[in-house]
């Protein structure tokens, strides 16, 4: 007897999500890539050959759905189970049962682990045998990274698929497939429809759900407007995990955007992640960065307005503090650019790091004692503010290292003054060097 979280229900009771799940594969909406003619989880299902593979998207793209169907078409033992809920125990003995049916039935079994990233590494670990002896072939589901939350031994052996959100074009197909099973002879108008496609986020069952409640909500034979809709239905779903992928996602398209000055692009950004429940804190702790390592001493009052921004979100709090963050934002998005600060601690440290056994010059080390100063602690060190222009020449490089030049100011905004600061000073070394010479 094959085991299995699916079972169909088609009860009066069931949730609209379930009633509508499709049960043929030409019923999956918006997965052409994956599921096309041709493709490779096309042709495994076509020809019942299964390699393990993971099924990579977000809540209600479908991943459960293909899983179900899969385990309607196939002809080889199908298992599945839950991460959240069952016990690595249990997983284990799953296994030694497909071992036992692959050396005496010489046949695979399909297992699905929905959640597989719940999994920790180490349980992980105990798939790779049974995958490897072609014992097991895996099929998991996963809201999460791969990358990061899967054992890298364990998605080498598995192809990877990945499932996009469904588009509101899909969704309302969708919705238009579901309303008959709603009952009380409902109709909906096209704005209505469009304002719950939206607020989905692109999750199917979240969708459906919204369906479902604002149709309790509607008397029999009703019309249900966009008006109606957007009473009921107030908060636009997002997908947005604070610690997951997407998280980093946002914060990346925040930062290039502000790194390609495009200040309206970066408030749309910065909006998403804040109505999506992000701390604050962390986007401006993320926008002081921003302001050295993206425009520096282009702009050096930059620094300055990320701090007070920062002093205006920890003394106003949110929602009041949200005018400071846009200002912010604005401020960096339409700033001069320039990486030469950033640039420069990268070569300086790269020296640091190859050349950390070289001492410091003797002629610049401090020399607080007495012992120092008689073992040529500070001597013949130049006060600079002794000499001429407050400028004395003097190597500050180790002895046995040449002068190296990491900080090379752009041309954009105050980093033009700072290049023709570098420059005069320059000059007045070549002029001391040269006086030096014909002494």
């Amino acid at each position: 007897m094959q085991t299995s979280l699916f079972e169909q229900n088609n009860s009066a009771g069931a949730p609209l999500a379930e009633k509508i799940r499709p049960q043929v594969l030409a019923d999956v909406s918006g997965h052409e890539k994956i599921l096309g003619e041709g493709s490779a989880l096309r042709r495994m299902i076509d020809t019942d050959i299964y390699t393990s593979f993971i099924l990579w998207g977000p809540p209600g793209s479908g991943k459960t759905t293909i899983a179900r169907l899969i385990e309607k078409s196939t002809h080889h033992r199908f298992s599945s189970f839950s991460a959240v809920f069952s016990k690595i125990a249990n997983v284990k003995a799953l296994m030694h049962e497909a071992e036992q049916r692959r050396r005496f039935e010489k046949q695979s079994t399909l297992v699905f682990v929905d959640e597989i990233h719940r999994f920790n590494k180490s349980q992980q670990d105990a798939f790779l045998p049974w995958v490897e002896s072609g014992a097991v072939v895996l099929i998991g589901a996963t809201t999460e990274n791969p990358s990061f939350e899967i054992i890298s031994a364990l998605l080498s052996r598995c192809h990877l698929f990945v499932l996009d959100p469904l588009s509101e074009e899909h969704l309302l197909a969708i919705y238009r497939r579901a309303i008959p099973l709603l009952g009380k002879r409902l109709s909906f108008t096209d704005e209505a429809l469009q304002i719950l496609a939206e607020r989905a986020g692109g999750d199917a069952r979240r969708g459906l759900n919204d369906l479902e409640m604002v149709a309790g909500n509607a008397e029999i034979g009703e019309t249900i407007d966009a008006e109606q809709t957007m009473s009921l239905v107030t908060q636009r779903s997002s997908f947005y995990d604070k610690k997951g992928e997407e998280h980093y996602n946002l914060i990346s398209a925040f930062q290039k955007s502000i790194r390609g000055s495009d200040p309206q692009a970066a408030l749309y950004w910065a909006a998403r992640m804040i109505e999506s429940g992000e701390d604050p804190l962390y986007l401006v702790r993320r926008l002081v960065r921003i302001a050295s390592e993206d425009i520096g001493l282009a702009d050096p009052n930059a620094l300055v307005q990320a701090i007070a921004a920062k002093e205006a979100i920890h003394f106003l709090g949110m929602p009041e503090a949200t005018t400071a963050l846009t200002q912010l934002v604005v401020y960096l998005a339409t700033a001069p650019k320039s990486n030469a600060v950033e640039t420069a601690w990268f070569a300086a440290k790269k020296d640091a790091d190859s050349s950390g056994h070289l001492k410091t010059p003797m002629h610049i080390r401090n020399a607080p004692t007495k012992t120092m100063a008689e073992l040529g602690y500070g001597q013949e060190y130049r006060y600079s503010h002794a000499c001429e222009n407050n400028y004395g020449y003097q190597k500050y490089f180790p002895d046995s290292m040449e002068e190296k030049e990491y900080y090379i100011p752009s041309t954009f905004g105050f980093e033009r003054e700072i290049a023709k600061r570098l420059e005069w000073w320059h000059g007045l070394k070549e002029k001391q060097l040269e006086k030096e010479k014909k002494k």
